[in-house]
């Protein structure tokens, strides 16, 4: 296990839309929001926000425009691109294909790889499920880590795979995987290496050269940007000889009423007008993620992490979610937890209704995993980022033990299994009202 780092800086690394929320409480009190969610989707960097705002003026069809204002979307799309290349390290040649998310790119993966796909048992649903229909091979991850290399060596060894998916970095614990050793392991056979990079991407730099990634996915609404612009990069011949994935314009170069010619590179896989937007938010948001000192990016989400786990540990009760104990890699800021005794959903509720404070609860997409750990209910996971800071964990910290002490001050029931707020009177925005019936609550049940 990693030693403590020193403690995190009081000001956050960048500043994020919504630093400043205030939000009701059920008592009739405000407070500002602390933002423990950042794994599910993370705050739009402020700067980016402006930069939105900026090209707004300018939003129009790419690609196939002649107007001033189309040429300027265009030239910013594609130079969006070479923006993602440059940032995770992408080879020469390497398309950067702009998707809906990062499940999306890994459907769109899917599609084009011509063999078998082997995953771990430690998968989120979206580098699980994609692989299903396509020919998907589950190894079971060992008690270690280097149990589970060895597993991966052997398994190859007796059954090679066209593609090894694996996670980046865990959205349930945090843990970050040796993608360099993973990947010498699996190039030793002829095998190609993909990484679900949506909870790495936003923590660390990520060079696909440096560390062997084949393919690398990941998305915009993680990595600081709004909308939900996801990427897949990765290398060519796959691609270019796969179905094209979204058939429609732009996704071809000529059309007769019997036959069509399919494009290559990212635009045979692009039919339809592309989500502009996201795609400029993203690149704006991952150059500002750049401009920052690597040494102090991690150092300061490592002590928040170490902050948020000492207090957690002096709890009575507490499950801290781990799959391995001898990683190398520091941990990203996502830490899992469960409170003997405690309902996750219900403990979720009270501090977002009494302190204002924004965590997730449930079984985080990512079943066979929390089945792995033995978590048979749901559990509760904070998360952090660049926008994040030492008072946020605090203030968590602080909730739990008054939690844990008094109990819930609003009333809250429990039905078929859900909880919701009795007599709940926050004032809410105009655009933002529940109908009369109100609205069941989903979740990732999740």
């Amino acid at each position: 296990m990693k030693t403590r780092t020193q403690p995190a800086q009081a000001a956050p690394l960048l500043t994020v839309t919504g630093a400043e929320l205030m939000v009701p409480l059920l008592n009739g009190n405000s407070t500002r929001y602390v933002n423990l969610d950042y794994a599910a989707s993370a705050p739009a960097l402020a700067s980016t926000a402006s930069h939105l705002t900026e090209t707004l003026s300018f939003y129009a069809s790419v690609h196939r425009g002649a107007g001033y204002a189309s040429d300027i979307s265009t030239t910013a799309y594609e130079n969006a691109r070479d923006t993602v290349a440059r940032f995770v390290g992408a080879r020469v040649g390497d398309p950067v294909i702009f998707t809906r998310n990062t499940t999306d790119a890994l459907n769109l993966l899917a599609t084009a790889v011509p063999g078998e796909t082997l995953v771990l048992d430690i998968e989120h649903h979206a580098n699980f499920l994609p692989w299903n229909e396509r020919g998907r091979r589950v190894l079971a991850a060992g008690e270690t880590l280097e149990h589970t290399l060895e597993l991966l060596r052997a398994e190859l060894e007796k059954r090679p795979a066209a593609l090894v998916a694996v996670t980046g970095a865990s959205n349930v614990t945090g843990e970050v995987l040796p993608l360099r050793r993973i990947a010498d392991i699996v190039h030793r056979f002829g095998t190609r290496l993909a990484v679900d990079g949506a909870q790495l991407v936003p923590h660390r730099r990520v060079n696909m050269r440096a560390l062997g990634i084949d393919y690398l996915v990941f998305s915009g609404h993680k990595t600081y940007a709004p909308f939900g612009a996801g990427v897949l990069v990765g290398r060519r011949d796959w691609l270019d000889r796969a179905d094209p994935y979204l058939r429609g314009g732009g996704a071809v170069t000529t059309v007769t009423l019997e036959d069509q010619t399919w494009r290559s590179g990212p635009h045979r896989h692009e039919g339809g007008t592309p989500n502009v937007l996201g795609a400029l938010t993203l690149a704006h948001a991952i150059q500002e993620l750049e401009t920052l000192n690597p040494d102090e990016w991690y150092s300061h989400e490592t002590a928040l992490r170490d902050a948020l786990l000492s207090g957690l540990e002096q709890i009575p009760g507490i499950r801290i979610l781990r799959i391995f104990d001898d990683l190398d890699e520091t941990p990203v800021g996502v830490v899992s937890f469960a409170l003997e005794g405690v309902d996750s959903r219900h403990l979720a509720l009270v501090l977002a209704a009494e302190f204002g404070i924004g965590v997730r609860d449930g079984k985080f997409c990512a079943h066979p995993l929390l089945a792995r750990l033995g978590q048979t209910t749901p559990a509760l996971r904070a998360s952090f980022g660049v926008g994040s800071t030492l008072e946020d964990v605090e203030a968590l910290l602080a909730a739990i033990h008054f939690y844990l002490t008094h109990g819930p001050t609003g009333v809250y029931e429990r039905v078929d299994g859900v909880w919701n707020i009795v007599g709940d009177t926050r004032p809410r925005p105009g655009w933002a009202q529940l109908p009369e019936e109100g609205r069941e609550y989903l979740g990732c049940a999740g």
